[in-house]
């Protein structure tokens, strides 16, 4: 198995390729994905210089965030039960699944700190992906005034598994166009100004159309 050095330069050689076909000239941060791996092979991408570290499971969030450094940024990634929320929340730097009223609801009476969170869009339409549909999505942060321990920073979304890459990138735009429609009404709770997409198999795609961030684990830490 290669090591996490040595995938990482492959990854930023194309990360640079896809921002220099990208109008958007920043690029993307990668969150490392690590819910299939060891804590050892986490603390390994820790030592190639990757400091923010993707989970979707509880029990993996809880044990990364003990073993991993100070300074590691912590995003969590998954469907959060709301009846989860208190055994983690004030852990999380980033939640990428904000998809629900009864969720937020949850974060805002059990947090001790202001979360930063991506709504979570189901662009594609698609029964088997979580999130919130496009027309659903200004309704729902508009909601979010008076929320305090919420702080709306963008939006995120899971592209089908298909090759289409100009697939790919349409669904990406869709939430690029969304992403600047909740940017424009100037709201100071929800600046929305990053966007969550994209993942081993499709970050160029993602970057090419704006991604802030990309969540790679497969291709980087691997399985």
């Amino acid at each position: 198995m290669k090591s996490v050095k040595e995938n990482l330069v492959d990854i930023e050689s194309q990360i640079r390729n896809s921002t220099k076909e990208s109008s958007f000239e920043k690029s993307p941060q990668v969150i490392v994905v690590t819910k299939y791996v060891t804590i050892d092979r986490a603390i390994e991408a820790y030592q190639a210089g990757l400091r923010n570290f993707g989970e979707n499971r509880i029990e993996g969030f809880i044990e990364k965030k003990k073993q991993l450094p100070d300074d590691a940024i912590m995003h969590f990634i998954g469907s959060l039960q709301t009846r989860k929320v208190k055994e983690v929340i004030d852990d999380i730097d980033y939640l990428h699944a904000l998809d629900r009223l009864k969720l937020a609801k949850e974060i805002e009476k059990r947090a001790n700190h202001k979360v930063k969170c991506f709504v979570q869009v189901n662009v594609s339409g698609e029964e088997s992906k979580h999130g919130m549909s496009p027309e659903e999505v200004i309704p729902f942060i508009k909601e979010m005034e008076n929320f305090e321990h919420i702080e709306i920073v963008g939006l995120m979304t899971m592209a089908p598994l298909t090759e289409d890459k100009e697939k790919l990138r349409q669904y990406f735009k869709q939430l690029r166009l969304l992403k600047d429609k909740v940017q424009s009404l100037n709201l100071s709770y929800a600046p929305c100004t990053q966007l969550s997409m994209g993942m081993s198999n499709d970050f160029n795609e993602a970057i090419i159309e704006g991604a802030s961030y990309v969540r790679i684990g497969t291709k980087l830490v691997g399985e």
